[in-house]
């Protein structure tokens, strides 16, 4: 056993951590059962769960579309799958690197969090990842909402499709948009383990939809052919490299949300191996796999309509085959279904669950994210595909990146992935810091954050820039974030930690107990 503050942590050969018991924290403003650490005896996950849940997570319609909106962007095929695919690549590394908390002391990503913010500063980390997965939900929910619009149209007719406009949209499709939307929040009541089982079942299934599209494509279109002989507009010269790099920022943006709170599902892990092995096998292949589909697919109607149409469901609609169109976005439904409530509603129900752990429990959070899903509007940020990209994922990806240059370097760097358990869920221990906040981190995330996004430019911000010096910038958000805010944060924790550390190896030498104050010790 490893002593802590209080009370005693177990340590399995595996290197898993739980604590020896809990019940002395359930009087604690900042435990609930759901963000209590998961007992190893439940932590079953498998190797191939984490790739059904990234097969899950991956094969939907905002990621075809993301990969489509490269091709209505100008580039060629090959430019695009490179973009998406090293984009991945670079993504995995911190998801990797955060994941690995959440396997070893079964705690999801807001209680993670408060080793680093502070328990009450994780509240600022744990709620930006939170607003951004409602957006998100809510970008699922409308292109859902839209295919399920698009279906009954086909078997309803003219009446269904040409329904009066109300508020600028048809009726039918607002209905659309509001039944889809309530049957995830009935999966998500349910809680976790439903959200596991649909997840399990779905992810086998969910690439079909996405293959009758590029498979009634090809047919029309003669063959793969004409669909690569087709041409990109911006070449390999400057043009094609001044949309390179935002471009590639958006596609690490896209997961960048992930990257901080995979520790909500690893914490089910059972075994780092497990955890690693299948999201190494399942991030990148499944991405490119919908990235492969997507790219042909646009490609190819580029060929039979004259134009880049990125959304799938839109693309589906001119198809010609009512049984076609009927069965493909069926199957776009329920792997849109599964990727949200994985991707958008686990993470924030857990942050607002962290915000009022005696208040919020993970269903209630999930029916939060539905509601505030719906007024940020999402229609809106999925209309046209520079605002998709340049503004709403570049934007959000900066801020993330700083987050979880934090996390990155508090953890590995700082602490060495040493951490006390017990003290996550108390007040005034270990990571109370000042007040429950922990300035350094705060600073940190300032830092990196304004240097990614205080640049920011088109779409809704102005040509210039927010902070011209900073425009250039920009176009690297992700990267720059996560790197100022990892730099910043080490050099203000290592000193503190460092002379701490040479006080306790002083105090070890000395008769009786040492009087250092637990919170510099993990700076």
């Amino acid at each position: 056993m490893e002593p802590t503050a209080r009370g005693t942590q177990h340590v399995h050969p595996d290197g898993r951590v739980e604590l020896g018991e809990v019940e002395s924290l359930k009087d604690s403003r900042f435990y609930n059962e759901e963000l209590a650490p998961v007992p190893v005896e439940k932590r079953t996950w498998t190797t191939y769960t984490y790739f059904a849940l990234w097969m899950g997570m991956a094969h939907n319609i905002p990621s075809y579309a993301l990969a489509a909106s490269l091709i209505a962007l100008g580039m060629n095929w090959v430019q695009a799958l490179l973009t998406i695919t090293i984009g991945n690549l670079i993504v995995l590394i911190p998801m990797l690197l955060n994941s690995h908390a959440g396997t070893k002391y079964g705690i999801p990503f807001p209680v993670f969090a408060r080793a680093f913010f502070g328990m009450r500063g994780a509240n600022l980390a744990a709620l930006l990842r939170a607003f951004i997965a409602c957006g998100w939900f809510g970008i699922q929910t409308w292109v859902g909402g839209e295919a399920i619009y698009i279906i009954v149209g086909r078997l309803a007719g003219s009446g269904w499709k040409d329904a009066t406009v109300v508020l600028g949209q048809h009726w039918t499709l607002w209905l659309s948009f509001g039944l889809f939307w309530l049957f995830q929040m009935l999966v998500i009541w349910r809680g976790m383990e439903a959200v596991r089982k649909f997840e399990n079942w779905t992810a086998p299934l969910v690439s079909v939809g996405f293959l009758i599209l590029l498979g009634y494509v090809l047919v029309k279109a003669g063959g793969f052919g004409p669909i690569l002989a087709e041409p990109g507009k911006l070449g390999w010269g400057p043009d094609f490299w001044k949309v390179f790099a935002p471009a590639l920022m958006a596609m690490i943006a896209f997961w960048s949300t992930l990257s901080l709170n995979m520790p909500d599902f690893t914490r089910f892990g059972g075994s780092q191996g497990k955890q690693v092995r299948g999201q190494i096998l399942g991030l990148p292949t499944t991405m490119t796999f919908i990235a492969i589909v997507a790219i042909l697919t646009t490609s190819g109607g580029s060929v039979l309509y004259g134009e880049q149409i990125w959304d799938p469901a839109k693309l589906a609609d001119r198809f010609d085959s009512p049984v076609v169109v009927v069965v493909a976005l069926i199957a776009l439904v329920l792997a849109t279904v599964s990727a949200n409530l994985a991707a958008n509603v686990v993470s924030p129900s857990y942050d607002f669950s962290n915000a009022f752990p005696k208040k919020i429990t993970f269903a209630v959070g999930g029916l939060i994210t539905g509601i505030i899903g719906i007024l940020i509007q999402p229609w809106r940020l999925y209309s046209d595909p520079n605002i998709y990209i340049f503004a709403w994922l570049g934007f959000y990806g900066g801020l993330l990146g700083a987050v979880a240059g934090v996390l990155v370097a508090g953890y590995w760097v700082v602490n060495r992935t040493r951490l006390n358990l017990r003290d996550l869920y108390t007040e005034r221990g270990v990571y109370w810091f000042n007040g429950g906040w922990n300035w350094r981190a705060l600073v940190a995330t300032l830092v990196g954050a304004v240097l990614a996004v205080g640049g920011a430019y088109g779409g809704p911000f102005p040509a210039d820039g927010l902070i011209p010096l900073l425009k250039p910038l920009y176009d690297y958000n992700w990267v720059v974030g996560l790197a100022g805010a990892f730099v910043v944060y080490l050099l203000l924790a290592l000193p503190e930690r460092n002379r701490t550390t040479e006080i306790e190896e002083d105090a070890s030498e000395r008769p009786g107990p040492s009087r250092i104050d637990p919170a510099a010790v993990d700076g």
